[in-house]
């Protein structure tokens, strides 16, 4: 398929899908290598920029998607009478936080992390679509473990996890031996 060709037809793909679409499911439909998809929606991505169109495709990891700019948010919402979402409590940003840097993770990781019950915190950021099951734990009680979806992507300007911004990650193996010693310590200060 020729380049121009293939840059309409993923413009197409892309219009008409109104989510994000896989690299490889586009390259699949296309019958083309998933690296001329990648190079085609790349420049789409960088002409739609460079001239400051109302539009914008964006890459969230191996996807992508046709979005309004954000230059034309206001113009949008005053047309399609949305609402901005809601903003996102403390609790819920600590808990969104945990789970993007140590997904997949599970409530008991984000309680052990924060060290309160985040029960309604992860049903708030699954209903905002912000986080969604990505499984379970294999061990005893098989619980689930949470994912960022594309959505927190989107939110937060990001093309792919590795843009967040490094951390010192907790050890959890650390954590439970700091209490001990922490117990061990306070007795021989207090003689």
């Amino acid at each position: 398929m020729e380049f121009e060709q293939l840059k309409r037809a993923i413009e197409a793909i892309l219009f008409a899908a109104g989510e994000c679409v896989e690299v490889s499911r586009m390259a699949m439909a296309l019958e083309t290598d998933p690296s001329e998809v990648r190079e085609a929606a790349d420049k789409l991505l960088d002409t739609y920029s460079f001239e400051r169109r109302g539009i914008r495709i964006i890459r969230l990891e191996n996807a992508y998607q046709m979005v309004s700019s954000g230059e034309m948010a206001d113009y949008v919402t005053k047309a399609l009478e949305t609402r901005k979402p809601p903003k996102l409590s403390s609790a819920q940003l600590e808990s969104l936080t945990i789970i993007a840097y140590y997904q997949p993770a599970t409530k008991a990781m984000v309680e052990q992390i924060r060290g309160v019950d985040s029960a309604y915190s992860i049903s708030a950021l699954m209903n905002k679509r912000l986080i969604c099951e990505a499984g379970r734990l294999n061990v005893p009680g098989r619980p689930i473990q949470y994912a960022t979806t594309p959505d927190f992507l989107r939110t937060f300007g990001l093309s792919s996890l590795e843009e967040l911004p490094e951390i010192e990650r907790v050890s959890f193996g650390q954590l439970e031996q700091q209490e001990p010693e922490q117990q061990e310590a306070q007795p021989q200060e207090q003689m």
